[in-house]
């Protein structure tokens, strides 16, 4: 296969997009977190297809992207009250909600599950093409399995051309980490997965602590240990021990740092922002081009473990984990 390049600058472009999702093909598509691979969500032949571009288990339920809030009721029952507050604070966008699958939503797009994960895209692009087809998509990050996320669209070509139909370029990511994901089907709500919106916000909104456990057993988007992840090794350190092993190490290193550290001569080096969101929206980017340097390791200094850190934290060592 083939996998055509297109513009989502391009209204022709898009067009071409729509009518290959309807078609029951797959198209990679821009949204503000990260690039997501798109199947009609109504379509199981056409969903279980990106199982198969990306080696993904079938048991790791998918998200649904809709284009307005009234397809909410098409994906969903027993809608609670707290899902049109959120949704009326945060959609569009990095915001996903877990709530119980309507009988007509094929397990294909839930993993067998009888929950569905739910979000609206704020990407314009992405959002425009969803309302003008009046289609929703399944769409989990479009890359291999457990690999890095891409954040633009060379990056999903990198490891997905040939497999998929189309990707649509839409350029840089604006947040470069995967949505929030909050379960709504519990009481009171918590974060099955940290993103852009955090629990501070979420609890805002809603008049309630939000709990975000470091680790649970709930089938989410992302929830397995070893995930994120270039194909060179990573490994997460404290500055001094970052340090001492680039001291101690002989073989070539790639170095992505947050403090202004004394490297010595590295392969490739990287100071990445001091905000977590600027530092989210650069990692993946910047362990894709540590990946592509030919080192035979990734080292990366810890970043800081104080409040708005959750889900780079939570990246980091998922693409650290060596299991």
């Amino acid at each position: 296969m083939k996998t055509e390049l297109l513009a989502a600058d391009q209204p022709a472009d898009v067009s071409r997009a729509a009518a290959l999702l309807q078609q029951g093909e797959l198209v990679a598509v821009p949204t503000e977190t990260v690039y997501g691979l798109a199947a009609n969500a109504t379509d199981a032949d056409a969903v279980a297809k990106i199982f198969q571009a990306k080696g993904r288990p079938a048991d790791h339920p998918l998200i649904v992207h809709i284009p307005t809030l009234e397809m909410l009721e098409q994906f969903a029952v027993e809608i609670p009250q707290s899902a049109y507050q959120l949704a009326a604070a945060f959609w569009p966008g990095p915001l996903t909600l877990l709530l119980k699958k309507a009988p007509q939503v094929s397990t294909v797009v839930t993993g067998g599950l009888e929950t569905i994960g739910i979000r609206m895209p704020a990407h314009p692009a992405l959002l425009s093409l969803l309302q003008q087809a009046r289609l929703a998509v399944a769409a989990p990050s479009a890359n291999p399995y457990k690999k890095l996320s891409p954040t633009r669209a060379a990056q999903v070509l990198h490891g997905m051309a040939g497999k998929i139909a189309a990707v649509l370029d839409g350029g840089p990511c604006e947040h470069g980490l995967e949505s929030t994901i909050v379960d709504l089907t519990t009481s009171p709500p918590q974060i099955l997965r940290s993103g852009p919106i955090t629990a501070a916000q979420l609890g805002q909104v809603l008049g309630c602590a939000v709990s975000t456990p470091r680790e649970h057993q709930v089938k989410v988007s992302g929830n397995v240990g070893a995930h994120y992840q270039p194909n060179t090794p990573v490994y997460l350190l404290p500055s001094d021990a970052l340090i001492a092993q680039l001291a101690n190490s002989t073989v070539p290193t790639a170095v992505l740092h947050f403090s202004a550290l004394p490297l010595p001569a590295v392969s490739y080096q990287q100071q990445l922002p001091a905000s977590a969101a600027a530092y989210g929206q650069q990692l993946y980017h910047q362990l894709f081009l540590a990946d592509q340097q030919g080192v035979a390791q990734i080292l990366v200094e810890l970043p800081p473990h104080s409040p708005g850190w959750e889900a780079v934290q939570d990246r980091l060592r998922r693409a650290a984990c060596h299991e």
